[in-house]
């Protein structure tokens, strides 16, 4: 293993693990509750199934998306790094400029799915968006989970990239 023997094994498991939950807890989302609706304030209201799914919002998708490619990357890199054994400069440089790009990955898609959850959560008055997460809490609270998994994640392989600029600190010149 580059940058760190066991420490970077730890974390590798460490990134690999929080993305795969991250990217199930994003593919399960979902929540469906009636609402009454009112076509006027003079008639009766009556009741609407509606239903709210990750996939009907791009930022969902890409939250997703992106955790199932960096856990993807993750499980890949373990076995990559375990197998290098003769230290592979050219690998090494590869694996940590992946790492990096992961870090890039996740955490915009974290950003996308947490500005649409904002939007969610408290509305937007100017262009009368009303809010839904007071109606879809649960929903809404999965996706934030996802986000703030996704979010550790890309702490991780950041902790990947340092470990490893550390590493070329300590080397003799």
């Amino acid at each position: 293993m580059s940058g760190g023997g066991k420490l970077e094994g730890v974390l590798r498991v460490l990134g690999f693990g929080l993305t795969l939950v991250a990217a199930i807890v994003v593919r399960l989302d979902k929540e469906t509750k009636v609402v009454p609706f009112s076509i006027s304030p003079n008639l009766p209201t009556f009741d609407v199934v509606v239903v709210a799914k990750w996939h009907y919002l791009s930022a969902f998708v890409y939250l997703f998306a992106a955790n199932v490619i960096a856990s993807l990357y993750g499980l890949l890199s373990l076995a990559i790094s375990l197998a290098n054994k003769n230290r592979s400069n050219i690998l090494a440089l590869l694996i940590t400029i992946l790492d990096l790009v992961m870090v890039v990955l996740l955490s915009s898609s974290a950003g996308a799915a947490i500005a649409i959850g904002i939007i969610g959560y408290h509305g937007n008055s100017h262009v009368r968006w009303n809010k839904v997460c007071d109606t879809f809490g649960r929903f809404c609270k999965q996706v934030a989970a996802a986000s703030a998994l996704s979010l550790a994640g890309a702490i991780v392989f950041m902790l990947l990239v340092i470990l490893v600029v550390v590493g070329l600190q300590k080397r003799p010149k």
